[in-house]
């Protein structure tokens, strides 16, 4: 469905068009749907996932995190949010709390009791209200590929982050091997090696798949001002991933060539405005994630 630009123009605050042009500079270009479409479904559910895809995303953004039963649940914190979670009860959590409300302490049994979609999101005024559990990767797997079949879709990616930090070892999830080794799991299970990438500001989790399985895809996160150069973080990795992934008020020419030069393809996060894509586009990004992937219909 295509949307008019009166409708874009209230949603996101901008007049400026994408056109078919800009598209054309790179036929491959990757649009992410950023936890499938949060800003129009809740986030991180096989709902918003199924309508990035109707809305025409080469790549399918996602968190993980991992239960006490080592299940892998597509989450973005590896707690209950209070922004987006009611609890069994049918109570919402407070901020003060959430942490309380651990993914890691508990079973998947218990994890799906709690709804993540009914609760009006303070940030997505736009954002439908539907009932919703945070499923598991392998449901969102089997969902996916069973829609994209029966309606003879392009297949899409997959990217994954773990959500995970040396701070929280063992508290909020397991070690960065334990971790990946459940993730691969999965993915090796679902046979979708060739569509993953696996992103991570853990540059532990990205270390450790490479040894382990260095022919799937990966992706530095980076966000925040750094001292330390483009160059410098891509050493400390300690070998050469598939993408860089900084939030994309980083972003400028300069950064994009050095990614190119690298071999490297650049993807920011989490542009939301139709003149930033424009921007971005124009200066060669080769992808970028979004919540709102109704934007791609501007660009048919």
């Amino acid at each position: 469905m295509k949307f008019s630009s009166i409708f874009f123009t209230l949603l996101l605050g901008s007049k400026v068009p994408i056109t078919k042009k800009v598209v054309e500079m790179n036929p491959n270009f990757d649009f992410q749907g950023h936890r499938g479409c949060r800003g129009l479904l809740p986030e991180n559910t096989i709902a918003a996932f199924i309508k990035a895809i109707d809305l025409g995303i080469t790549t399918l953004e996602m968190d993980v995190v991992i239960s006490k039963d080592n299940e892998v649940v597509v989450s973005h914190e590896p707690f209950f949010n209070h922004e987006i979670s009611t609890q069994p009860n049918g109570l919402v959590i407070e901020e003060s709390d959430e942490k309380n409300h651990n993914i890691f302490n508990m079973t998947y049994d218990e994890i799906k009791r709690y709804d993540v979609g009914i609760k009006p999101h303070p940030r997505f005024a736009h954002q439908q209200k539907i009932n919703a559990v945070k499923p598991l990767l392998k449901d969102v797997i089997d969902s996916v590929e069973r829609y994209i079949v029966h309606n003879n879709l392009n297949p899409v990616q997959y990217n994954i982050e773990t959500k995970c930090k040396p701070s929280t070892d063992g508290l909020f999830h397991p070690s960065p091997s334990k971790f990946i080794d459940l993730l691969l799991q999965v993915i090796v299970n679902k046979k979708i090696e060739q569509k993953t990438i696996i992103q991570s500001f853990d540059t532990r989790t990205l270390q450790y798949l490479h040894r382990v399985n260095s022919s799937i895809k990966t992706a530095y996160l980076f966000e925040g001002v750094s001292m330390t150069s483009f160059e410098k973080r891509i050493i400390d990795v300690g070998f050469t991933p598939t993408i860089y992934s900084p939030s994309y008020q980083l972003v400028n020419k300069k950064l994009v060539d050095r990614c190119h030069e690298k071999g490297i393809k650049i993807i920011p996060w989490t542009v939301n405005d139709v003149k930033e894509i424009q921007r971005l586009i124009a200066m060669g990004v080769d992808g970028i994630i979004t919540d709102y992937p109704n934007l791609i219909a501007t660009l048919k």
